[in-house]
């Protein structure tokens, strides 16, 4: 069983108006929303720094996915996660969908993220996560074009799996909405269902990996999950989940690159036309 965190790197990122944020009550379109963009800065000057102390005490090492405006305004702190070894992502140069770009634009649009990333931190992405998830038919195609191992871009199974790409093998390292932080909101947030919630999706998992392969994967925002109490279930989480033997604390890319090498014991997914299946 592997469990692999995801810590979206994306304050200073978002467009000034109209991002989501934990005011229930959106703005006037073209106001810049003050109190939202602070609530972004959050993660930014708290919460990934309390993330990182959070992983070195428990020496786990997690996958950071970076929007490259953000990393672009928060130079160091993009380095100092990468310093800590933990791997650097592509989400794209700014928050924004790319899924309706022609081919051309969401190639450049890709390429700008991971060029921006690789220029800050010196660690060249290999893993893509697009905004909501959401990408063009194409992007199966694109990503192995400009050297990616692995997209995570698809909640389908608990496991990792191979999409066959004009002839070669690209890695799907799935990710999770219902462990998503975003699904455990600010209005009437629940820490002790939350650490629940966590514990019984690992015990599950924990006990069908007696027998196959599991992954479970946990979402983290920087400026949701980084806030004390969120870090407090996490810290207890972890220490449940690591007295346990046999769990492989992953990064993303670590299990990319198994996956690849071991096609043998992996599922092999063909799928139809884009258009036809909805899927990548």
């Amino acid at each position: 069983m592997a469990i692999s965190i995801s810590l979206m790197f994306e304050g200073g990122g978002q467009p000034i108006s109209g991002a989501g944020g934990a005011l229930p009550e959106p703005i006037k379109p073209g106001f810049p929303d003050q109190p939202t963009n602070a609530f972004f800065a959050y993660g930014v000057y708290e919460g990934i720094p309390r993330a990182l102390d959070l992983f070195d005490k428990h020496d786990i090492k997690v996958t950071s996915f970076m929007i490259g405006k953000a990393v672009e305004e928060q130079p160091d702190l993009a380095r100092e996660i990468v310093r800590r070894g933990h791997e650097a992502g592509a989400h794209g140069p700014t928050w924004t969908a790319s899924y309706d770009l022609s081919p051309e634009n969401e190639k450049a649009f890709i390429k700008e993220s991971a060029d921006t990333v690789e220029r800050i931190t010196g660690q060249k992405p290999v893993g893509w996560n697009a905004y909501f998830m959401r990408n063009s038919i194409h992007i199966s195609e694109t990503l192995q074009d400009l050297g990616f191992l692995y997209s995570i871009d698809e909640p389908s199974r608990d496991e990792p799996f191979i999409i066959p790409v004009r002839g070669r093998d690209f890695a799907m390292v799935p990710y999770t909405l219902h462990m998503n932080d975003m699904n455990f909101p600010f209005q009437g947030y629940d820490p002790h269902a939350h650490e629940q919630a966590l514990r019984d999706e690992f015990d599950q998992l924990y006990e069908e990996a007696a027998t196959r392969r599991r992954l479970m994967v946990i979402g983290m925002h920087d400026r949701i999950s980084g806030h004390a109490n969120r870090i407090r279930v996490l810290d207890r989480f972890l220490s449940y989940a690591k007295t346990r033997g046999d769990v492989w604390f992953a990064r993303k890319d670590e299990i990319a690159r198994w996956v690849l090498t071991q096609r043998q014991h992996i599922p092999i997914v063909h799928r139809g036309p884009p258009a036809e299946s909805g899927l990548p």
